[in-house]
């Protein structure tokens, strides 16, 4: 499966186009930071993109198991302090359903298996070129 994402900015100060195979979309910055918010900023999407796979392997984890979750949500905050060189994620997981404490704690370790989730764990290498 293929996860490639093309950004692309023009004259319209920060608005980005950013496409994927299926997908497009808009990213923006803030208008305090010269935006004109026109959608989510860089880092919202990688908040997003673990929200969004923390909730998508519970799902699927509770269907093979035939578990009643009936909402799983996750909120993520994300700070970055480039002085300190150090990043922090912050990973609320709220479960609903008709679910024990067993099963609810095994949803919340299976949250932390998900591949993005994995992804900002461990060691990222980027391998850039100009073209």
């Amino acid at each position: 499966m293929s996860n490639k994402a093309k950004a692309t900015i023009r004259v319209e100060k920060f608005r980005t186009q950013i496409e994927t195979d299926n997908h497009n979309f808009i990213a923006d910055e803030p208008i305090d930071l010269g935006g004109n918010d026109l959608g989510p900023n860089p880092g919202e999407f990688l908040s997003t993109a673990l929200a969004a796979c923390s909730v998508i392997t519970m799902k699927m984890y509770a269907e093979r198991k035939g578990w009643e979750l009936e909402e799983a949500i996750v909120d993520v905050d994300y700070e970055r302090d480039a002085k300190e060189n150090t990043t922090r994620f912050t990973k609320k997981v709220e479960l609903k359903g008709n679910l024990d404490e067993k099963q609810r704690k095994r949803l919340f370790e299976i949250a932390a298996r998900c591949p993005i989730h994995r992804s900002l764990e461990n060691p990222v290498e980027i391998n850039s070129e100009l073209i």
